[in-house]
């Protein structure tokens, strides 16, 4: 009789059943806010390049300081994250006569090696410019550590490719 009595008890098979199912919930949990976190910075870091590329694009010249001030705005677009794992180049890019895009100048941040002078621009999709086009191409790398290490134990890393035409001359000058 005790033994039946037992098996008709079900006054802790709720605590049994929140027990079995807790930890699957807290790493869903878990995973979630460190996908939505990771997401976050990625579209952080993109729209840090659409800025920077925007920015140049915006005035017929600019010079190293104006391009120092553009990198710091692009680093406050990046909050709350931080901005020490940010690496941002722009370049301003023209096409030769036969349509190969060379670089004009550039200038980096961050530990990003910045482009020769009139070296060819290789990032420049083929077929993207007409002889004598220019263009603002902004590029950022980003390096996202989730703070929670849970789901996401090791860093991702996020690079992004902006192109803008420059809007008040045929081509943005660097003034050093």
């Amino acid at each position: 009789m005790p033994l039946t009595r037992f098996k008709a008890d079900k006054r802790g098979a709720a605590a049994v059943e929140f027990a079995l199912i807790a930890p699957f919930m807290i790493l869903l949990y878990f995973g979630l806010v460190e996908l939505t976190l990771g997401m976050m910075a990625e579209r952080r870091a993109a729209h840090a390049a659409s800025v920077v590329a925007d920015l140049v694009a915006q005035s017929s010249q600019v010079t190293t300081g104006d391009v120092g001030d553009i990198f710091q705005v692009a680093t406050a677009v990046l909050q709350p994250f931080p901005a020490a794992p940010l690496k941002m180049r722009v370049t301003s890019v023209t096409a030769d006569a036969n349509a190969v895009p060379k670089v004009d100048w550039s200038q980096v941040t961050g530990g990003m090696t910045a482009l020769g002078a009139q070296s060819t621009a290789t990032q420049v999709p083929a077929n993207f410019l007409a002889a004598q086009d220019s263009v603002i191409m902004a590029e950022v790398s980003y390096t996202y550590t989730s703070p929670l290490h849970q789901v996401l134990p090791k860093a991702l890393g996020f690079s992004e490719t902006f192109f803008l035409r420059p809007r008040r001359s045929p081509k943005v000058t660097l003034v050093p």
